[in-house]
């Protein structure tokens, strides 16, 4: 990434383009910011607010990427994971495998994400099948699922938010 070709702007948040910039580069840029809201200690208190930075992560990708932000206690991130790689309509999600990864970051809670490369956000029938299994396999271990955030180029979904978590 190129910060060279950024300036802090007058006003507190903004940035002045210095050079002329590609859209690669500005996404990367994006991707960047996006690490840093997602980085450790921050808290999350809406899975709306991390829908903005999550999307930047996750929409340009060509097939399903199942992801999962570690939270503290007190929803502070510990680490935001990419944990499963799929095709252009499903990724394989193992219990297993998230529940070893939430162990290893000494999580208290996690926040679910996947993204749908065909840009509609509404969740698939394996989609809820995969969320209530993960809830009930974390649960044993009393690690709380607190949502699962479908994102997509026209949205998101939230389980939480509708009511399904």
């Amino acid at each position: 990434m190129n910060h060279r070709k950024l300036k802090a702007g007058e006003i507190a948040g903004t940035y002045d383009i210095t050079a002329p910039i590609t859209e690669a580069e500005l996404v990367s840029i994006a991707q960047a910011f996006a690490r840093r809201r997602l980085a450790k200690g921050r808290r999350i208190t809406q899975p709306a607010l991390a829908f903005d930075y999550l999307q930047v992560l996750l929409q340009d990708y060509e097939h399903e990427v199942f992801s999962a932000l570690f939270l503290d206690s007190q929803h502070r991130v510990i680490c935001f994971e990419e944990l499963f790689r799929g095709t252009i309509d499903s990724a394989s999600v193992y219990p297993r495998e998230v529940v070893k990864q939430a162990l290893a970051c000494n999580a208290a809670a996690v926040i679910l994400v996947h993204n749908h490369p065909s840009g509609d956000p509404e969740p698939s029938d394996g989609d809820r099948r995969i969320t209530l299994r993960l809830k009930e396999v974390m649960g044993l271990i009393e690690i709380r699922v607190i949502d699962h955030i479908v994102v997509g180029a026209e949205g998101f979904f939230s389980f939480a938010e509708s009511g399904e978590i």
